[in-house]
Protein backbone atom coordinates (compact mmCIF):
# COMPACT_ATOMS: atom_id res chain seq x y z
CA UNK A 1 0.00 0.00 0.00
CA UNK A 2 1.52 3.31 -1.05
CA UNK A 3 -0.72 5.69 0.92
CA UNK A 4 -2.05 4.33 4.24
CA UNK A 5 -3.60 7.66 5.31
CA UNK A 6 -5.66 7.82 2.14
CA UNK A 7 -6.79 4.23 2.76
CA UNK A 8 -7.78 5.21 6.34
CA UNK A 9 -9.86 8.15 5.12
CA UNK A 10 -11.47 6.08 2.34
CA UNK A 11 -12.50 3.34 4.78
CA UNK A 12 -14.10 5.97 7.04
CA UNK A 13 -15.83 7.64 4.08
CA UNK A 14 -17.20 4.31 2.77
CA UNK A 15 -18.46 3.25 6.21
CA UNK A 16 -20.24 6.60 6.64
CA UNK A 17 -21.93 6.31 3.25
CA UNK A 18 -23.04 2.75 4.06
CA UNK A 19 -24.31 3.95 7.49
CA UNK A 20 -22.17 1.44 9.39
CA UNK A 21 -21.88 1.83 13.15
CA UNK A 22 -18.33 0.44 13.46
CA UNK A 23 -15.42 0.36 11.02
CA UNK A 24 -12.20 -1.66 11.39
CA UNK A 25 -8.94 -0.24 10.07
CA UNK A 26 -5.39 -1.68 10.13
CA UNK A 27 -3.42 0.20 12.79
CA UNK A 28 -0.29 2.34 12.68
CA UNK A 29 0.98 5.01 15.07
CA UNK A 30 -0.01 7.83 12.69
CA UNK A 31 -3.53 6.43 12.25
CA UNK A 32 -3.87 6.08 16.04
CA UNK A 33 -2.93 9.74 16.48
CA UNK A 34 -5.46 10.84 13.84
CA UNK A 35 -8.14 8.71 15.53
CA UNK A 36 -7.43 10.33 18.90
CA UNK A 37 -7.81 13.79 17.35
CA UNK A 38 -11.12 12.82 15.71
CA UNK A 39 -12.40 11.61 19.09
CA UNK A 40 -11.23 14.73 20.95
CA UNK A 41 -12.92 17.01 18.42
CA UNK A 42 -16.20 15.04 18.54
CA UNK A 43 -16.22 13.61 15.02
CA UNK A 44 -16.41 9.97 16.18
CA UNK A 45 -18.28 8.35 19.06
CA UNK A 46 -15.53 6.09 20.41
CA UNK A 47 -12.48 4.06 19.38
CA UNK A 48 -10.55 1.00 20.52
CA UNK A 49 -7.08 -0.26 19.67
CA UNK A 50 -6.84 -4.06 19.45
CA UNK A 51 -3.72 -6.19 19.12
CA UNK A 52 -4.17 -9.07 16.67
CA UNK A 53 -0.60 -10.37 16.81
CA UNK A 54 0.49 -8.48 13.68
CA UNK A 55 0.07 -4.72 13.28
CA UNK A 56 -3.20 -4.37 15.19
CA UNK A 57 -6.67 -3.05 14.40
CA UNK A 58 -8.40 0.23 15.15
CA UNK A 59 -12.16 -0.13 15.76
CA UNK A 60 -13.97 3.19 15.32
CA UNK A 61 -17.60 3.75 16.37
CA UNK A 62 -19.03 6.37 14.04
CA UNK A 63 -21.20 9.24 15.28
CA UNK A 64 -24.58 9.99 13.69
CA UNK A 65 -27.25 12.64 14.29
CA UNK A 66 -30.43 11.19 15.87
CA UNK A 67 -32.99 13.15 13.83
CA UNK A 68 -31.87 12.75 10.23
CA UNK A 69 -29.22 9.99 10.64
CA UNK A 70 -26.52 12.21 9.11
CA UNK A 71 -22.90 11.69 10.11
CA UNK A 72 -20.89 14.09 12.26
CA UNK A 73 -18.23 13.94 9.52
CA UNK A 74 -19.43 15.69 6.37
CA UNK A 75 -16.22 15.53 4.37
CA UNK A 76 -12.76 13.93 4.53
CA UNK A 77 -10.17 15.29 2.11
CA UNK A 78 -6.57 14.12 1.73
CA UNK A 79 -4.23 17.06 1.10
CA UNK A 80 -0.62 15.83 1.13
CA UNK A 81 -0.04 12.73 -0.99
CA UNK A 82 3.11 10.63 -1.50
CA UNK A 83 3.51 12.20 -4.95
CA UNK A 84 2.94 15.79 -3.82
CA UNK A 85 3.72 16.72 -0.24
CA UNK A 86 2.06 19.87 1.13
CA UNK A 87 3.84 21.75 3.92
CA UNK A 88 2.85 24.93 5.74
CA UNK A 89 4.34 27.31 8.24
CA UNK A 90 2.49 28.45 11.34
CA UNK A 91 1.81 31.90 9.84
CA UNK A 92 0.04 30.46 6.78
CA UNK A 93 -1.92 27.69 8.50
CA UNK A 94 -4.91 26.57 6.37
CA UNK A 95 -8.42 27.36 7.62
CA UNK A 96 -11.07 24.76 6.84
CA UNK A 97 -14.53 26.28 6.25
CA UNK A 98 -13.46 29.52 7.93
CA UNK A 99 -12.46 27.73 11.14
CA UNK A 100 -15.43 25.34 11.46
CA UNK A 101 -13.49 22.28 10.27
CA UNK A 102 -10.04 21.03 11.20
CA UNK A 103 -6.83 20.42 9.30
CA UNK A 104 -4.66 17.64 10.70
CA UNK A 105 -0.97 18.56 10.63
CA UNK A 106 2.02 16.26 11.15
CA UNK A 107 4.67 18.32 12.95
CA UNK A 108 8.00 17.65 14.62
CA UNK A 109 6.07 17.69 17.93
CA UNK A 110 3.56 15.04 16.79
CA UNK A 111 0.23 15.02 14.98
CA UNK A 112 -2.10 17.89 15.90
CA UNK A 113 -4.83 20.16 14.57
CA UNK A 114 -4.17 23.40 12.72
CA UNK A 115 -5.19 25.53 15.70
CA UNK A 116 -2.88 23.68 18.09
CA UNK A 117 0.05 23.96 15.67
CA UNK A 118 -0.55 27.70 15.19
CA UNK A 119 -0.73 28.21 18.97
CA UNK A 120 2.60 26.41 19.43
CA UNK A 121 4.05 28.33 16.43
CA UNK A 122 5.17 25.25 14.51
CA UNK A 123 4.45 24.21 10.93
CA UNK A 124 4.42 20.83 9.25
CA UNK A 125 2.86 18.58 6.64
CA UNK A 126 -0.88 19.06 6.08
CA UNK A 127 -2.32 15.53 6.11
CA UNK A 128 -6.06 16.10 5.62
CA UNK A 129 -9.08 18.37 6.05
CA UNK A 130 -12.11 17.20 8.05
CA UNK A 131 -15.46 18.92 8.53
Amino acid sequence: MTDPISDYLTRLRNAIQAKHRVVEIPASNLKKDITKILFQKGYILNYKFEDDGRQGIIKIALKYNNEDKSSAIKSLKRVSTPGLRCYTGYKKMPRVINGLGIAIISTSHGVMTDKEAAAEKIGGEVLCYIY
